[in-house]
């Protein structure tokens, strides 16, 4: 009897084991084995990767937009004919900078700034003619200056002081060429291939490094918008007529200003795309009328006052021509920071007043 107790005990203890060790996922369970009971794969959790691009290792001087390798070339200024039957223009879009002054008879000029693009074949123009001012603008980049002819006082200007400039007139017809879709004055193009090409000929060498901007994430001085920013998503900028005025939309979406001219949108030829930038900056300085053709002088050394629109925004600042020979951007006598991204920079007369020439409204 004992004896059949001992055995019902053991097999009683023996079926309690089995149980427990099931039960608590032991030896030969389910978390044991790779698959579950249903058979798939059951994997540890791990966070999703992030989606963020590497950031670039350099920056190129003038957009501070990120590159994989440092944008050392001088950069070329080429003076871009404005006048309607010049428009559209080819290859606005690949300019870092672009200024906008005046010419003769209320026309404007534009000087397109090229540094760090890579797109060399690209058609540019038309090309027009040079003006002492338009070699200020130039010079404060140290740039080569691409153009066709040029006032006398110009001209006087380049020789005698011996400036880098490919003429398609005097002294670099080849590397330009004419369109025979346009008529002259209006149909002279180049690229950025010729015009390196040009430059290495004539050696005008890259033996000093490019001046830079500052730029941040934010903008102005502090990193965040001004306090005292206005708000500024439709812009118009009147030079000298009526007949002509400049307009800006600004686009949320892509944070860039849409620029347009007469209400029409501004177009390169060369893409179809709508001329746009991430800063824009207005500054007023002196304007003289030299002769009776209409020729001006225009200072761009004694400083003034501008406004900078960043992200939908107005800000009140000063231009300065600093002594590195480049016109730089302060607010309370601190350079500000631009935005990332390409910049316009506009010139109007300070008589009348800046804010004759510039208006602005929120959409």
């Amino acid at each position: 009897m004992n004896k059949r107790l001992r055995v019902l005990f053991a097999v009683s203890m023996v079926s309690i084991f089995l149980i427990l060790t099931a039960c608590s996922g032991g030896k030969g369970s389910d978390a044991a084995d790779p698959t579950s009971t249903d058979g798939t794969l059951e994997t540890s959790e791990t966070p999703n990767e992030s989606s963020e691009p590497t950031p670039k290792p350099y920056a190129a001087p003038l957009t501070g937009i990120g590159l994989d390798k440092d944008a050392l070339n001088r950069p070329i200024a080429i003076m871009i004919n404005n006048y309607s039957a010049a428009r559209p223009q080819s290859g606005l879009t690949g300019a870092d900078v672009v200024w906008e002054v005046l010419a003769e008879g209320g026309i404007t000029r534009l000087i397109a700034i090229f540094q760090s693009t890579d797109s060399l074949t690209n058609t540019i123009g038309p090309i027009r003619s040079n003006r002492a001012y338009l070699i200020d603008v130039a010079d404060s980049y140290r740039a080569i200056m691409a153009h066709a002819g040029g006032s006398p006082e110009a001209y006087s200007i380049l020789k005698k002081q011996r400036k880098p400039y490919l003429d398609e007139i005097s002294n670099a017809g080849t590397y330009f060429w004419r369109s025979k879709d346009r008529k002259a004055p209006h149909n002279l193009y180049s690229n950025l291939e010729k015009l390196r090409e040009g430059a290495e000929k004539r050696k005008y060498t890259d033996d000093q490094p490019p001046l830079k901007y500052t730029f941040s994430s934010d903008g102005t001085i502090t990193g965040t918008i001004d306090a005292t920013a206005e708000l500024a998503t439709n812009i118009s900028i009147s030079f000298l007529t009526k007949g002509y005025k400049v307009g800006y939309i600004f686009d949320q979406t892509s944070g860039l200003y849409k620029r347009s001219i007469n209400e029409e949108p501004h177009i390169d030829l060369n893409n179809n795309e709508q001329l746009s930038a991430t800063n824009l900056i207005v500054l007023e300085a002196r304007h003289k009328t030299l002769d009776n053709v209409g020729r001006l002088s225009v200072d761009l050394e004694s400083g003034g006052s501008a406004y900078l629109f960043q992200k939908g925004k107005k800000i009140d600042i000063d231009w300065v021509r600093s002594p590195d020979g480049m016109v730089r951007f302060s607010k309370d006598g601190t350079e500000i920071t631009l935005l990332v991204g390409k910049t316009y920079i506009h010139v109007v007369p300070n008589q009348p007043a800046l804010s004759e020439h510039v208006s602005w409204v929120t959409n």
